[in-house]
């Protein structure tokens, strides 16, 4: 059985967890204690020698890199519906999505996760934050015309899907530190109500993070 290490509250990691249970795969869940040390442990590092999730193992074979294992849990698993749904074209323009969330949006993110999550409230910087905020917000207009379609590449979910969502999900998250970050003020209507598609579908609520509850 394949073996995935999670850790609470990773927008990477949910990704694959997501993935997981839309495509019907069988796992054995590893929830990682980012606070205990868990990824510094050296059987983890044997595995991930970066010290981060997510990480698979699967018949021996350890991968890491979200991108990297829904890629391969697509073309090692035929269960369940596809990751990488459509023709040629179609399948081109999820792995396009897939890049733009990490390389534009994530970026943005990761740089009020710093100053929020990971920084005293004291020393916050609130310019750096404002201008990471309107970043964020130019990238969610954006993603508008997508979020129309009925899941960002159509029809179907995809790892498009399961990639954008979990990172506005942890934007959303940090208004509890900071209310005046306004997040619901960045989300426009199709972007709304796209995340409402996401949360209705069947492999949705079992992955939900554990300490967000």
């Amino acid at each position: 059985m394949l073996t995935f290490y999670y850790g609470s509250g990773s927008p990477y990691a949910w990704r694959v967890w997501l993935a997981l249970e839309h495509k019907s795969i069988a796992y054995e869940l590893k929830t990682m204690s980012f606070s205990a040390g868990d990824l510094k442990q050296s059987a983890f590092l044997a595995i991930n020698p970066r010290g981060r999730v997510p990480a698979i193992v699967d018949d021996g074979f350890a991968l890491y890199e979200s991108v990297a294992i829904n890629e391969y849990l697509e073309e090692r698993y035929e269960s369940g519906p596809p990751l990488f749904p459509g023709d040629v074209r179609q399948r081109a323009l999820v792995r396009r999505q897939v890049q733009e969330a990490d390389q534009y949006y994530a970026i943005a993110m990761e740089r009020i996760v710093d100053q929020v999550l990971f920084t005293p409230q004291e020393k916050w910087d609130p310019e750096a934050i404002a201008q990471a905020r309107a970043a964020l917000a130019d990238e969610l207009k954006r993603w508008e015309p997508a979020a129309s379609n009925g899941f960002l590449a159509g029809s179907q979910a995809s790892a498009a899907d399961f990639t954008l969502y979990p990172l506005i999900a942890l934007t959303q998250r940090m208004q509890r530190k900071k209310a005046d970050l306004d997040v619901a003020g960045m989300i426009g209507p199709a972007v709304a109500a796209w995340m409402k598609r996401v949360e209705g579908l069947p492999s949705f609520a079992k992955t939900w993070p554990p300490h967000w509850k």
